[in-house]
């Protein structure tokens, strides 16, 4: 695996691969990987002649600068996974190579970078007002910068995302779109742990007892599953709220049952062609998300 921490180093070995009509398949994340991670590389690799993996924790993304603060950074644990699951280019690049000064007192100053988007005109409509965007504000604005940011450099034919970041996944190819950038957006599965707790690098931040309690929220997405023919949607979110009223390790933030394509609320199954489960918990030391696609 080659290891590049300058884009424009990056840039130019990319040339002579693009030069050589080879396909790249590009997988970001923001480190401390683990195996939803080498799930994307393994998807990457089945696809595209070349894999890039690029390592950033993005700051205009986090609206709580302590968590910021507290995400797992594991560079070299990092490099070695990647170099077990093929990876053949790793970008890891310091701040710098990313935003400009300019850029990050905008976020300092909590005020939207519109910069990214180089005289286009991009408007997300309802995606990014709802569920994440209606409880961290501003925080795709910030994914969307980076991952635009991130394309422009490595330019790959396919890009690889995991359905976790359900919502991410809709307001990025909402972006794309929108940019006319010529590259595809592949979503890969949740990957999960044996109990079925989805795969997250903020796990590694759950205190013991917080492990031992986290499986309820997939097994609560797993029962809506199990009953969502049974019973109205309504009631399933009364059923779904009810069950985090009074638990004394966790806070529901949010849980909702949206149309996959719009990721808003339906009223009734009937509504939609497809639908997804959406959950935002939020215990002690982290907050995790996690979704489950009914149909």
């Amino acid at each position: 695996m080659i290891i590049f921490y300058s884009s424009e180093k990056l840039k130019n070995h990319l040339n002579s691969v693009l030069s050589g009509q080879k396909t790249i398949g590009f997988a970001p994340t923001m480190g401390a990987l683990h195996q939803g991670h080498v799930s994307l590389v393994a998807a990457a690799k089945k696809l595209c002649d070349v894999v890039v993996c690029s390592i950033f924790v993005n700051p205009t993304q986090f609206n709580d600068l302590s968590d910021l603060d507290k995400y797992p950074r594991t560079l070299e644990a990092d490099k070695a996974l990647l170099v077990s699951a093929g990876c053949d280019i790793l970008f890891a690049p310091e701040i710098n190579e990313i935003y400009s000064a300019e850029e990050l007192e905008l976020k300092r100053q909590h005020k939207e970078d519109k910069s990214w988007m180089l005289g286009k005109n991009v408007d997300f409509g309802l995606l990014d007002k709802v569920m994440e965007g209606a409880h961290r504000p501003g925080h795709f604005n910030g994914v969307a910068q980076v991952v635009s940011k991130l394309f422009r450099i490595v330019e790959p034919h396919k890009a690889f995302f995991g359905q976790k970041d359900f919502q991410q996944l809709s307001v990025i190819r909402s972006m794309v779109k929108q940019l006319e950038m010529p590259l595809e957006i592949v979503a890969c599965p949740i990957v999960r742990e044996a109990d079925g707790l989805a795969m997250s690098s903020r796990n590694t931040r759950l205190s013991v007892e917080e492990r031992k309690n986290v499986t309820k929220i997939s097994g609560t997405l797993f029962s809506v599953k199990e009953e969502y023919k049974n019973k109205p949607v309504s009631e399933l979110i009364q059923q779904v709220e009810d069950l985090f009223k009074n638990d004394p390790c966790m806070t529901l933030e949010y849980f909702d049952i949206v149309d996959s394509s719009s990721i808003q609320t339906i009223d009734s199954f009937g509504s939609a062609k497809s639908a997804v489960a959406c959950i935002a918990v939020k215990l002690e030391s982290v907050r995790l998300i996690d979704n489950i696609v009914l149909f």
